[in-house]
């Protein structure tokens, strides 16, 4: 006979109490009200657990236990599809996008710079993790990393949109190989299909006609010295922003003229030799009465054992007059077209540089360091430097390397 709710608010007979079908409600001597049913597979009779009455209803328990029939009538077992869900939700529970993205940053961190690695999890915890982070990676659909990326976009940071999007993926991809999950959902994600198409905009870089006013102006600089000296060095020396800005004294030898970049500094992870001009070597000497007692060569005035922020050039710039004309990076775009124009090697000026060669064949050959040829560059881009900061024309000597 089919139980009611009045009956089971009446029970008080310990022991089973029968609905039809195996399931029943067992009443304890303690007055506990569990249901259960009973069912038989594979030749063996077994018990699936419902619950507690009446935080479990009648009607709940019906419909738990049409359920369990169902599967069984399918050829399941019951029992073990819950085991196997409860696996998954524990699974899912401890594999959030921002648990299995911190592994992953965790597992690229040799391949990337330090200050790389900051700039990619601050991307990520900006725009990802807020909306999504606690989520598990399998419940977040496509359309909902979209959203997250075209609210970027739509910020006026399209460039900033289509990397932390590439990041996402990546995050995917690094989980399905690693069993974080069965199936990768942002496989169709192209960044063509979802960002607006953009036109390139390249660093804004000063022009050789601008230099000798921005020498004039960097001459007569008034802020933080920690700052005036870093850009002054970071264009003597054609290297990129955070190059400089991470410097070591570990990694100078003044009496050498040279800094040796380790490669996990560098952006091709490979190591780089700059030779120093004098005038280079001359601001290191400045440099280390003001920093010489720490680790850093240019140091954050504020905070001693932290580098210079990574506005910092762009905001002294910006003091100069120079807002939307130039960038810290596009130093390197001047020294490469002047040192061109004046007919030095390419190979010299890109190897100078630091660049990569995109031609595998060339670079499996080309393996020359060029050391000697780019200390005669240096200088020579020291000395023409200073001779455009007078205001003269500098003329490339009878040979370039």
């Amino acid at each position: 006979m089919a139980l009611t709710d009045a009956q089971l608010r009446n029970l008080t007979d310990p022991g089973r109490h029968f609905d039809g079908g195996g399931l029943y409600l067992e009443l304890t001597k303690t007055g506990g009200k569990y249901w259960r049913l009973k069912y038989r597979y594979g030749g063996k009779e077994k018990l699936l657990a419902f619950g507690v009455y009446p935080g479990v209803t009648l009607k709940d328990a019906r419909d738990l236990a049409t359920k369990a029939r169902q599967v069984l009538k399918d050829g399941g077992d019951p029992g073990e599809l819950r085991r196997t869900e409860k696996a998954k939700a524990v699974h899912e529970s401890v594999n959030t996008l921002e648990a299995v993205a911190v592994d992953w940053m965790a597992h690229q961190a040799a391949r990337w710079g330090t200050e790389t690695a900051g700039r990619i999890r601050a991307s990520l915890e900006a725009d990802i993790f807020k909306p999504l982070g606690s989520r598990p990676l399998a419940s977040i659909k496509p359309g909902e990393v979209m959203e997250a990326v075209k609210k970027i976009e739509a910020r006026g940071a399209a460039d900033q949109a289509g990397r932390v999007l590439q990041r996402v993926k990546a995050v995917y991809r690094w989980a399905v190989i690693h069993e974080r999950i069965e199936t990768n959902p942002m496989l169709d994600l192209v960044p063509s299909e979802v960002l607006k198409p953009r036109t390139v905009q390249h660093r804004a870089a000063m022009t050789d006609k601008e230099l000798p006013d921005f020498l004039a102006k960097l001459a007569a600089y008034d802020g933080d010295p920690h700052t005036l000296h870093g850009l002054r060095f970071m264009i003597l020396t054609a290297t990129r922003p955070g190059e400089t800005r991470g410097a070591l004294w570990a990694e100078m030898d003044l009496d050498a003229a040279l800094w040796v970049i380790p490669g996990e500094r560098m952006k091709m992870r490979t190591e780089h030799r700059v030779p120093l001009s004098s005038q280079a070597v001359a601001i290191l000497r400045t440099m280390h009465t003001l920093s010489g007692g720490g680790a850093l060569v240019f140091p954050s005035p504020v905070y001693r054992s932290k580098p210079l922020s990574e506005n910092t050039f762009n905001s002294a710039l910006a003091r100069m007059g120079y807002k939307y004309t130039a960038t810290a990076h596009g130093f390197r775009a001047l020294f490469s077209t002047v040192a061109n124009e004046c007919g030095w090697n390419p190979d010299v000026i890109e190897r100078q540089l630091a660049h990569k060669e995109q031609n595998e064949i060339r670079a499996a050959y080309h393996r020359s360091t060029y050391l000697a040829d780019r200390e005669r560059l240096m200088q020579w881009w020291a000395d023409y430097l200073d001779g455009r900061k007078a205001g003269n024309v500098v003329k490339m000597p009878q040979r370039a390397a």
